[in-house]
């Protein structure tokens, strides 16, 4: 009877000192720093674009140069002014087809059949017939590598029910993504009266399919395949494929109004960049403007990283909870993007929130990983919980002290 009365006295004494211990959880910060040295003048760090210079002489009616990981404007040229972006308009077609892959609506072997409408759609097509059916990996293909036409509807129709329909997701969608000076008419590109949108606009679509699907540059950067046992040959569209180190896209454009457009996308030593071009004069000029502009961003900016998302960051102190800790990962990408030559300047300091505490949902923020140099942030990424945590009740946190009580009797 003693030794009952022993045994509960210490089990409330360290419920007490459960409680009150872990309710006292700090403010964690660390320190991860590449600091060589902190002479470079501050101002010649904070990545700034030429805004409306053209310091670059492009001839193009629009352009903007954009890094892919963190959308940060290195250059632009009338970036919001509304054009007509022809097929260039397919890759909001592309990142709803790959978030419907990705939701499960569609497998890449889901056979997609022909209607009469799609076979009749004209200009960059492979001459899909209705009594065909292709799988969404030749769909995509096909719309990836020669802008098919008729492929793009016949999606359309397939994932939406009809092309009015998938334009209205499409319009949905663009909103989602900020692209305010856009407007679908059509799936494909071919010229309507107010189916327009912007450099900028396409910058971030073409942003979202690359971070989100990055499977998507299998298709992207195929030069040469073809379909149909070999029947149907594709050559790409876009002879950057060739021709320009680390290409992995995106997506050409053209049409009598629209003249040529060209979303560029390459990557070189972990620093990914988007280009685009609009109302370029000649197909010529939009390949080489693209050139220019990938080669002024990869001529004067770095990318210093940190971790990628998911990346485990520290084991966070939590109370209240039925675990004692919890993961802190990166939501994003941990990088930031200067000028060259300032690689070594570049400090990470991560601070978690006060006395955390459960419930904590998975992806809910705890901290922040604040990117400085010479003492002035120059970005932030957030830091979310790696799991749920459910708060303790009575019987588990018994339960728990138990359980310890008694591998140290063992």
């Amino acid at each position: 009877m003693y030794l009952k009365k022993v045994v509960y006295f210490f089990m409330i004494f360290f419920i007490i000192f459960f409680y009150t211990c872990n309710s006292y959880a700090s403010t964690y910060e660390y320190i991860w720093s590449t600091l060589a040295n902190t002479n470079s003048e501050t101002s010649s760090v904070i990545v700034s674009s030429d805004v409306s210079s053209n310091s670059l002489n492009l001839e193009s009616t629009s352009a903007i140069l954009i890094e892919q990981s963190s959308g940060q404007i290195l250059y632009e040229q009338n970036c919001h002014e509304q054009l007509r972006p022809a097929s260039v308009t397919k890759v909001m077609s592309i990142l709803l087809i790959m978030e419907a892959l990705e939701r499960g609506d569609v497998s890449l072997d889901t056979p997609i059949p022909c209607s009469e409408n799609a076979r009749s759609m004209g200009g960059s097509q492979i001459w899909l017939d209705p009594r065909e059916n292709l799988s969404v990996n030749d769909m995509l293909k096909a719309i990836c590598v020669v802008s098919a036409n008729d492929c793009t509807m016949a999606m359309a129709e397939y994932l939406a029910g009809s092309e009015e329909a998938f334009v209205q997701r499409m319009n949905a969608r663009a909103k989602e993504l900020g692209m305010k000076d856009t407007h679908f008419v059509n799936c494909h590109g071919i010229d309507e009266d107010g189916h327009v949108t912007s450099a900028y606009d396409i910058s971030l679509m073409s942003r979202e399919l690359l971070t989100k699907h990055p499977e998507i540059t299998n298709y992207t950067t195929i030069y040469m395949d073809s379909l149909r046992n070999g029947k149907s040959e594709l050559v790409n569209t876009n002879k950057l494929l060739r021709t320009y180190n680390g290409c992995t896209g995106l997506k050409t454009g053209s049409t009598g109004l629209a003249l040529y457009n060209l979303s560029a996308s390459a990557t070189r030593d972990d620093l990914s960049l988007i280009a685009v071009i609009m109302h370029a004069p000649t197909t010529a000029t939009r390949f080489a403007e693209a050139r220019k502009l990938l080669d002024y961003g990869f001529s004067n900016y770095s990318a210093v990283t940190f971790g990628k998302p998911g990346d485990i960051v520290a084991t966070v102190p939590l109370s209240k909870g039925i675990s004692e800790t919890v993961e802190g990962v990166f939501e994003s990408s941990a990088s930031v993007i200067i000028k060259k030559g300032l690689e070594s300047s570049v400090t990470q300091s991560i601070t978690f929130e006060d006395n955390l505490e459960a419930p904590i949902k998975k992806g809910e923020k705890i901290g922040t990983a604040t990117y400085t140099i010479n003492d002035e942030a120059i970005a932030t990424v957030n830091i979310i919980a790696n799991s749920d945590v459910m708060r303790s009740g009575f019987f588990n946190i018994t339960s728990n002290l138990y359980s310890k009580w008694f591998k140290m009797m063992r």
